[in-house]
């Protein structure tokens, strides 16, 4: 069974892994399973369940027990029985099916429309009557009050054919030219047809005269959209008494109250392909519309994404099972989809053992592991020096890493360390020898790591059982005996490091009362190492001196607490002494830097001034620009922003400038100054 989960709602596909050849043995079939994982794996929940090349449209029947698929090639349809778990029969057909439909609550009456322009008729016996449409046929509806059938096709024509008297009925003539989809409201009655011009049209069966008309194609085009042809209605579906949702074939799916002639909510599926068919789910106040290669869920009031379904092929049809969280699909694939969704409700009580199913592997979920790929991360892909194939057909990214093919990755990780394998090796030797060695009658021996600490522990435990000799006191467990403790034992990475400050500090005495349990320890290894039969524990109880010695008093435990402190202090000094004669050994050199070429040195000052300027952001820059003068703003007539910049100048420059300006201003007033003299000469007046 496959696990998928998007925006946390979990969809079982139940109809994954390899289906067996039915011309195969029993003896076969299970030595396939014994060998083939995905065979082993898999759930057939029914028998069967599959056509010979293609699936075109599945429904369900009125009471749930019968499941009724039709496909090809040849064409045929089968009915499967829930309740057994397997086929009920199956019937091979004249032509192709374009859509059927249950009239009774069982498989008892169907109606088959098929793409040569034949309807027929099966009873529960079999093949019963077969009829001709004057034009092809794309869908039908049957109005249960009437007992008509409405037949929508190539034609602006509504073919009417009465069960009751056995004939045909004056069509519905509409103002479209061919007829797409229709459905029939099973509150009021109300009959709605979806033309190519991308309208619907609503008729009233008793009055056979149309009350209402809907342009969907003008509003399915929103600002988001790209429409490179004109939206034709590919589905419809009532809901209620007041909702409708009509699907075109440009990917939109649009939602309508009936009182009015604008959409409630335009939802996109952004594939540009046609819709196939609309569900609603009422618990949950959803959606469910399919195109050929998605099946989105969605919610009717907000149009938020409840969760998504992408099939492996191409879908046909889709079957929302009555009051369950199971969906059937028809796709362009042998074997029918079946999903399972716990979300959108119970599974049905034909298969109520999926309840149990689910509940379980959510109470042990695995993480997603395919066989054919590795899971890497960044990290290690640095490591085997693959951060090249980052962004590669060779790396698929997910989550926080990337997969990888299988082969690839053994044959860069025995490329790295191609010794791997027999350290690997020589690991497990060594573990079934130890695993053999302690099925054996054992000495008393130490473990290779935290050996003073397993000896302290043996010492604790002797001296309580001495205690329970006199007293009854419960027995605890031993940490050396429980296996969650034991890698603390094995593994060199736990072993204390008694050099440390913090154990120096928090251990002030351990010094004295490790003295004795060194020596007993060095006597330990020397039986080890001579490989004695019978190891001999030295004997003795310690002197009340040494009891007194290690006893918790405060005295001793602060004199030695400020001993290691000034240790610490000495040691740190001495760092220090050491750090400082070397940078008085070192020597400074000049440092040369180059200047690329076209660029002109000033200082270090401007240099930096221009890094800090360049790490600013570009709206602190601008006002920055503007303080300077070197960027005028302005509006324009249009209503949008012009910025004008102006180049700095030198000091030098400026310089010039200055005197350039005062240059002009003393010629004008030299100018002024002599015309003023010859309009006084002109008038005769002396000058004074």
């Amino acid at each position: 069974m496959q696990v998928s989960s998007l925006n946390e709602v979990k969809i079982y596909s139940l109809s994954c892994g390899k289906s067996l050849p039915e011309w195969l043995s029993d003896r076969k079939k299970r030595a396939l399973q014994k060998k083939d994982v995905d065979v082993r794996r898999r759930i057939e929940l029914i028998q069967d369940f599959e056509m010979p090349t293609v699936c075109t449209t599945i429904k369900v029947s009125k009471d749930g027990q019968y499941i009724l698929a039709t496909g090809t090639y040849k064409p045929r349809v089968r009915c499967y029985d829930t309740y057994q778990l397997s086929l009920k029969f199956e019937r091979c057909l004249d032509s192709e099916v374009v859509t059927f439909e249950t009239l009774s609550d069982d498989y008892s009456k169907i109606v088959f429309l098929h793409n040569d322009r034949y309807i027929e008729f099966h009873s529960q016996s079999g093949f019963y009557y077969k009829t001709r449409i004057p034009k092809f046929g794309r869908d039908f509806s049957y109005h249960y009050p009437s007992c008509d059938l409405y037949f929508v096709g190539a034609s602006s024509e509504v073919y009417r054919l009465n069960l009751e008297q056995g004939r045909y009925l004056n069509p519905l003539q509409t103002d479209a030219a061919e007829n797409n989809v229709c459905d029939i409201n099973s509150a009021h009655g109300l009959f709605a047809t979806g033309t190519v011009e991308g309208r619907v049209e609503c008729w009233d069966p008793r009055t056979r005269s149309r009350v209402g008309l809907l342009d969907c194609a003008l509003s399915s085009v929103t600002a988001d959209s790209e429409i490179n042809s004109l939206p034709t209605i590919s589905a419809l579906k009532f809901n209620g008494a007041l909702t409708m949702a009509v699907g075109t074939s440009t990917g939109q799916v649009l939602l309508y109250d009936l009182r009015s002639d604008k959409p409630l909510l335009v939802k996109d599926h952004q594939y540009g392909l046609p819709i196939k068919s609309i569900h609603f789910q009422d618990s949950l106040d959803l959606i469910l519309s399919a195109d050929s290669r998605i099946i989105k869920m969605w919610n009717k009031n907000s149009g938020k994404i409840f969760t998504s379904l992408e099939p492996e092929h191409d879908i046909n049809d889709v079957c929302l099972y009555p009051n369950s969280g199971m969906l059937l699909t028809a796709n362009e694939t042998p074997k029918m989809g079946i999903y399972y969704i716990p979300v959108l409700g119970p599974a049905p009580r034909w298969c109520s053992f999926l309840d149990n199913l689910t509940e379980e592997l959510e109470e042990n979920p695995e993480s997603t592991v395919y066989d054919d790929y590795k899971f890497v991360t960044r990290k290690d892909l640095e490591n085997l020096g693959l951060t090249h194939l980052i962004g590669s057909p060779f790396l698929r990214a997910y989550m926080h890493g990337f997969f990888m093919d299988i082969r690839l990755y053994h044959k860069v990780k025995l490329m790295v360390n191609p010794f791997a394998y027999e350290e690997y090796r020589k690991d497990k030797i060594r573990q079934k020898i130890e695993e053999t060695r302690a099925q054996r009658v054992q000495l008393k021996k130490l473990p290779k790591v935290n050996k003073e600490l397993a000896l302290k522990l043996i010492e604790e435990e002797e001296e309580k059982q001495k205690s329970t000799w006199k007293k009854k006191v419960k027995n605890l467990p031993n940490i050396l005996t429980d296996d969650r403790f034991k890698v603390m034992f094995e593994n060199p990475d736990f072993q204390v490091d008694e050099e440390s400050e913090e154990f120096r500090l928090l251990n002030p005495l351990v010094s004295k009362l490790g003295e004795k349990r060194k020596k007993k320890l060095r006597l330990l290894e020397q039986q080890e190492h001579h490989e004695k039969e019978e190891e001999e524990e030295p004997e003795g109880k310690p002197s009340d001196a040494e009891s007194s010695e290690s006893s918790d008093d405060e005295k001793d435990w602060v004199e030695e607490v400020r001993k290691q402190r000034r240790l610490l202090q000495q040691e740190e000094r001495a760092k220090r002494q050491a750090q400082l004669r070397e940078d008085r050994q070192t020597v400074l050199r000049p440092q040369f830097y180059e200047i690329k070429a076209g660029e002109e040195f000033r200082s270090f000052k401007d240099s930096a001034t221009k890094q800090k300027l360049m790490n600013k952001t570009l709206e602190d820059r601008l006002k920055l620009e503007a303080k300077n003068g070197t960027l005028s703003v302005s509006d324009t007539t249009v209503g949008s922003k012009q910025l004008t910049f102006t180049l700095k100048r030198s000091e030098q420059q400026k310089k010039q400038q200055e005197a350039e300006k005062l240059h002009r201003q003393e010629r004008k007033a030299l100018r002024r100054s002599a015309g003023h003299l010859r309009s006084r000469h002109k008038r005769g007046r002396p000058f004074h």
